[in-house]
């Protein structure tokens, strides 16, 4: 059949019903988590939900570097849509600080009329939180040089520039983690507690998910999928990466220094 329109009409996946399925089982494991302490169900979930982007993504890929579906109307379109989303993950974050100055700016008698709560001893914020944000703004550099290596065709430069991009993404995600234990409060402490760990965790979550975004586009650009003008995956994945930048110098100055 003849398509008479410059739109991909996508054919029937299981994906999305799957992937919204497997991301309710993990929700419902991290609520256990919390009250029972059993990691299983949040673990099972996440590695199903991990298993099903990855299948996604092939599809996508087949999508547009083998069948040829990804018009410029198309392209332009899933930019769009793309766009929108960092939108709505700005808005999810623009309602924590929201509950954060809240909390700050009126400290209640329940938290010792004070900020941060009386019996809180929060971080040094020119230790660990310092030396992650170098390596954060520092990866920025990185994944903008490597698109500028990409659109230029030095293939090879760019996917270096990506590699360090990555690692520096895996070691803030390690720093991340040894913050944690170096903490005296918990989650269960005061709604400072609350707010850091829940914060700063959906922050190292996202992280995550732009880690694992940049790797699959390295291994994309590994396979010569990829060319100087024809990249939508790989722009996204910066676009993505550079709103995690933006949102962790928010979450240093407002958390980490001036919530100190």
């Amino acid at each position: 059949m003849v398509q008479n329109n410059p739109f991909n009409l996508i054919t029937r996946s299981p994906w999305p019903i799957f992937s919204g399925s497997m991301g309710f089982v993990m929700a419902l494991g991290l609520v256990y988590w919390m009250h029972m302490g059993g990691a299983m169900i949040m673990t099972y979930g996440g590695l199903m939900l991990t298993v099903i982007i990855f299948l996604w993504w092939r599809d996508l890929t087949v999508e547009s570097s083998y069948q040829g579906y990804h018009s410029s109307m198309v392209v332009g379109n899933l930019r769009f849509g793309f766009l929108l989303f960092i939108v709505s993950e700005v808005m999810f974050f623009f309602s924590f600080f929201w509950g954060f100055f809240h909390s700050s700016l009126s400290p209640t008698v329940d938290v010792g009329c004070q900020w941060p709560p009386a019996g809180v001893v929060v971080l040094n914020y020119l230790g660990t939180p310092l030396l992650n944000s170098v390596i954060l703004l520092s990866s920025g550099v990185f994944v903008t040089a490597s698109h500028i290596y990409l659109r230029l065709g030095m293939v090879e430069k760019a996917s270096l520039m990506l590699a360090i991009t990555v690692f520096l993404g895996i070691l803030f995600t390690g720093f991340q983690v040894k913050e944690y234990f170096e903490v005296s409060y918990s989650i269960a402490d005061s709604v400072y507690g609350s707010a850091f760990f829940t914060m700063t965790g959906f922050h190292g979550v996202h992280v995550f998910v732009g880690t694992s975004f940049l790797i699959s586009q390295f291994i994309r650009m590994m396979m010569g999928q990829f060319c100087s003008f024809h990249h939508l995956g790989f722009d996204a994945s910066i676009w993505y990466w550079h709103f995690v930048d933006v949102v962790w110098l928010f979450l240093y100055t407002v958390i980490y220094v001036w919530g100190s």
